[in-house]
């Protein structure tokens, strides 16, 4: 006798797998300090390379930061969308 059906155990699944994916936020987060942080240890050290910083802090920052509106995309997929319990 199952005690879960098919259906509870992709949706826990797909639980699970969207929790995965949004740990990344988690890794871009520490990066994103970390670089800002080296970003401004730089601007105090030579004050006149300001503009070149921070344009490309700013470049960096937007593609780390793809990374986790990705991973936020696959997480609502895996939520609210949920392809695989279709397959049942």
């Amino acid at each position: 006798m199952s005690l879960v059906t098919p259906e509870a155990f992709i949706l826990g699944l797909s639980a699970i797998g969207a929790g995965i994916a949004m740990i990344a936020g988690v890794g871009v987060g520490l990066g994103q300090g970390i670089a800002t942080g080296k970003a401004l240890e730089s601007i105090a050290r030579q004050p006149e390379a300001k503009g070149s910083l921070t344009q490309t802090l700013f470049i960096g920052l937007a593609m780390s930061e793809t990374s986790v509106i990705f991973a936020l995309i696959i997480a609502i997929v895996l939520v609210f969308v949920n392809p695989l319990k279709g397959m049942l």
